[in-house]
C-alpha cells in the first residue's frame, strides 16, 4: 500500500488537467474499495476533489482523513490552511501543534505565518498556552520570529509574557530575539530586552561591561560574554562564586599554536563621552606573537574606537588602562573583543603561556 499511495502521490504531483484528475480519482478509489481505514486514501481523493473545485467533498474527506488519523499529514495541512482562512486561529494554532509534534520537519511550511497569527489576540493566547506547555517546536518558533522582521514585537511580548512562568525563556531563546533586534538596528529594544532577562543575581554584575570579572554561568546572549571556540586557546571562567579574589576572573591558556580571531566578545552601549578602560590581570610566560588586545568598535557605522594592548612577559596582578573618547557622531552600539592580529594559521606566530584577567571595567571620566 505504501507503493500504491507514493505512486498516486506522483501522479498527482505531475497532475495537468481534468483528465488526469479523473484517471487519478478513479485508481484512488479502487484502491479505497480494499482499504477503507487508511486516512491517507481518503487525504488523496479530498485533494483531487480540491484541486477539481469541489471543495465541501473535498473537507468532508480530510476530516474524514483526520477522523482515522489524527496526524494525516496533507489533511492537517488543508485544514490549517481553511483555519486560517475562516479566521479561526486558535484552531489553526491547535493544528499546527498536532502538525509538528508529528511532522516537526514541516516548521518551514508554516513558519511564514507566525506574524500574523501573533498579531491576532487569539492567535497570539493560543501560541502562548502551546509554549507554555513545552510544544517541542517552541524553540524553532523564537530562531524564526528572530529572522522575521515582522515577527519580533510579536516574540519580544512572548518572553515577557512567558517571565514569571513555570516555563521561563530560555537563554537560547532570548538570544535569538535579542540578535534579531541587532539584525534590524533596533539596538534599543535589543539592550532593553537583555536587562529584562536578567536574574537578581545577574543584574549585580551590570555596568559598562557586563561582567566584567568574569563570573561562572555565562548565559551567551549578545550583551554578555560570548566566549568563542579556538584551537590552540583554552577559555574557564573562576568555576565557583565562592572563589577568594585572587582565584576569579577569565584563564586563558595558550597551547603553543596560532591563535586567530576573536576570544571573547560581548555587545556594549556607551553614550558620547570620556572612557577609562581597566583591567587588573596576571600572567606566566606569556608570548604574544601577533599581539593580543581589546578591541573597541563602532558597529554601525563600523570603525574602531579603541585598542587595549595586553602586555606579554610575567607578571602579576597588573593594573592596566587606557583612555578614549566616543565621538558625538551616532554610534548606538558597539562591541568589546578580545583578538590578535594573526590572519593566518603560520606556526611561526605561536602564542604561549597563560593569563588571567581578574577584572576589566569601563567607566567615565571627566574629559
Amino acid at each position: 500500500m505504501d507503493a500504491l499511495i507514493g505512486e498516486i502521490t506522483g501522479e498527482l504531483n505531475q497532475a495537468n488537467d481534468g483528465s488526469d484528475l479523473d484517471a487519478l480519482a478513479a485508481k484512488t478509489g479502487r484502491a479505497l474499495r480494499f482499504n477503507v481505514a487508511d486516512a491517507r486514501l481518503y487525504s488523496l481523493i479530498g485533494e483531487i476533489r480540491y484541486r477539481q473545485g469541489e471543495t465541501d467533498e473535498a473537507f468532508r474527506l480530510f476530516d474524514r482523513a483526520r477522523t482515522l488519523s489524527k496526524t494525516e499529514i496533507h489533511a492537517l495541512q488543508r485544514s490549517i490552511d481553511r483555519s486560517v482562512r475562516a479566521g479561526d486561529l486558535a484552531r489553526a494554532v491547535g493544528e499546527i501543534d498536532i502538525l509538528l509534534r508529528r511532522w516537526p520537519d514541516q516548521f518551514a511550511v508554516v513558519a511564514a505565518g507566525w506574524p500574523a497569527i501573533l498579531a491576532n489576540a487569539e492567535g497570539y493566547q493560543a501560541v502562548l498556552a502551546a509554549i507554555r506547555s513545552e510544544a517541542p517546536w517552541r524553540s524553532k518558533l523564537f530562531a524564526s520570529l528572530g529572522q522575521n522582521p515582522r515577527g519580533l514585537a510579536g516574540a519580544n511580548q512572548l518572553l515577557l509574557d512567558l517571565a514569571g512562568s513555570d516555563t521561563p525563556p530560555t537563554s537560547k531563546e532570548l538570544s535569538a530575539v535579542i540578535n534579531g533586534y541587532i539584525k534590524q538596528k533596533q539596538y534599543g529594544p535589543a539592550y532593553r530586552l537583555f536587562i529584562f532577562s536578567l536574574s537578581e543575581h545577574e543584574r549585580k554584575l551590570g555596568g559598562y561591561i557586563f561582567n566584567g570579572g568574569f563570573d561562572p554561568g555565562v548565559s551567551g546572549k549578545p550583551f554578555d560574554w560570548v566566549v568563542h571556540d579556538r584551537s590552540g586557546l583554552e577559555i574557564t571562567f573562576a568555576g565557583s562564586r565562592d572563589a577568594g579574589e585572587s582565584d576569579r576572573g577569565a584563564t586563558l591558556r595558550f597551547l603553543n599554536t596560532p591563535v586567530k580571531n576573536a576570544a571573547l566578545q560581548q555587545y556594549i552601549q556607551l553614550p558620547a563621552g570620556s572612557y577609562r578602560i581597566s583591567m587588573n590581570a596576571s600572567a606566566t610566560n606569556l608570548r604574544l606573537p601577533k599581539g593580543l588586545f581589546w578591541s573597541l568598535r563602532c558597529i554601525d557605522p563600523s570603525l574602531e574606537i579603541a585598542r587595549f594592548n595586553i602586555p606579554e612577559g610575567t607578571f602579576n596582578r597588573r593594573s592596566l588602562s587606557l583612555d578614549f573618547t566616543v565621538g558625538p557622531a551616532v554610534c548606538p552600539i558597539q562591541s568589546l573583543r578580545l583578538e590578535t592580529e594573526a590572519i593566518a594559521q603560520s606556526w611561526r606566530f605561536r602564542y604561549v603561556g597563560t593569563l588571567v584577567m581578574h577584572k576589566l571595567s569601563i567607566e567615565r571620566v571627566s574629559s
